[in-house]
């Protein structure tokens, strides 16, 4: 899938090459939509699985439906912070978690931040997504 978006995605030479991320996101004008925390829970509240791969695959599902409520589509967005509780292991999975991005937001990489945290308010939780978008006017 090619990327594509409406904002301007920037990455200067002087800076490490990116991979999977966008340095600078300069957003379109529009309309800002914020997302609040998405984890990988389905609609009756569990779990899909306790890795990774499957947590992130349906975060990031819920995502995309958070998105669309909103009038929003995968390649509006301009941040995604992702946090995991467990930092080696999320690691260790790259490339299959690669591939789950790239399933549900094509190879748009917008500004991306990780971060490992001690927990999640949901117990069991090991990924949760928190983005925002810009809906161009």
């Amino acid at each position: 899938m090619k990327a594509s978006s409406p904002h301007r995605m920037l990455n200067p030479q002087n800076l490490p090459a990116p991979k999977g991320f966008s340095h600078v996101v300069v957003p379109s004008g529009g309309k800002t939509v914020y997302l609040a925390g998405q984890t990988g829970h389905t609609p009756d509240g569990t779990l899909p699985g306790p890795g990774h791969v499957e947590q992130l695959d349906h975060a990031c599902k819920n995502v995309v439906e958070a998105l669309l409520s909103a009038g929003a589509r995968p390649e509006h967005l301009v941040s995604v912070l992702i946090f995991v509780v467990d930092l080696p292991g999320y690691r260790a999975s790259l490339h299959q978690l690669g591939e789950v991005w790239q399933k549900h937001f094509g190879k748009h990489y917008p500004a991306v931040s990780l971060f490992e945290v001690s927990g999640m308010f949901e117990p069991g939780a090991k990924v949760e997504l928190v983005c925002t978008a810009v809906v161009p006017g």
